[in-house]
């Protein structure tokens, strides 16, 4: 199925690895042209972002890639910004970038708001306009089945914060449908890749990795991939009668947290 994103300009927010980074390879090999940004920490920050943009020109696209640390207001207006320069405009934006602060202290609240929120919040109130001016465009909002169900963990801020992106994604659905605008969230379950959380977990703490995967329905974590493959799917024109949607991609997960 051609997905219809040949040359259209699409930007990921948080796509350095995992599944910010599997979502723009997959836009890049639909035709996309992609910008990518991350915070890009230390050597092993900097040489994801190379690899990124690297992998991107290998297919043939145009890429602009930077750090930003997306929890400042004019880092992140600087990079989108130049990602209009770059590319000419968005279509598309990717909010996949999170604090991961699972704890249940006010300052788990304050990250999680800070970079979850208020980041996919500025975003959009710049490059809607853009969008608006060009007939119209898609935002996809990175969730989690934490923000569908409540789970035993003491995951406070970063629940309640997902939960908001979810309805922050309803609401922009609602007022900007009559711009061509759609916007959609989706909710990952556990997702394991190299260096991830669930690797961490799986390596430092094998009881509770095990614990875990045993409430997902088809035994095992999910993959980068296969969160990919729906993003990028609702990312184009070929899903434009979805919006105000919130995909679950969990095997499951989300049915048995309790």
């Amino acid at each position: 199925m051609d997905l219809q994103l040949q040359d259209k300009r699409c930007v990921v927010l948080g796509g350095s690895r995992g599944i910010g980074r599997a979502i723009a390879l997959g836009l890049a090999a639909e035709g996309a042209d992609v910008a990518v940004c991350a915070r890009g920490a230390g050597a092993r920050g900097r040489n994801a972002l190379d690899e990124v943009e690297a992998s991107l020109r290998a297919q043939g696209r145009r890429a602009h890639v930077r750090r930003c640390d997306l929890a400042d207001a004019a880092s992140l207006a600087e990079f989108l910004d130049g990602t209009r320069q770059a590319l000419g405009g968005v279509d598309v934006l990717v909010h996949n970038a999170s604090a991961l602060a699972l704890g249940p202290s006010v300052a788990d609240f304050e990250a999680s708001l800070q970079l979850d929120v208020l980041a996919a919040a500025r975003a959009c109130a710049q490059v809607i306009p853009w969008m608006k001016a060009a007939g119209g465009g898609s935002i996809i909002l990175v969730a989690s089945i934490s923000g569908l169900e409540a789970s035993p963990g003491p995951d406070f801020g970063y629940a309640s914060a997902k939960a908001a992106l979810i309805a922050y994604a309803k609401k922009l659905s609602i007022f900007h449908g009559p711009d061509r605008i759609r916007a959609n969230a989706i909710a990952p379950g556990s997702i394991e890749f190299e260096g991830g959380l669930w690797d961490q977990v799986r390596r430092q703490d094998p009881p509770r990795y095990e614990a875990v995967r045993g409430t997902i329905p088809w035994g095992r974590m999910g993959t980068p991939q296969e969160v990919a493959d729906v993003a990028v799917f609702l990312a184009s024109p070929r899903a434009q009668w979805i919006t105000g949607a919130c995909v679950p991609i969990d095997g499951g997960q989300h049915k048995g947290m309790r």
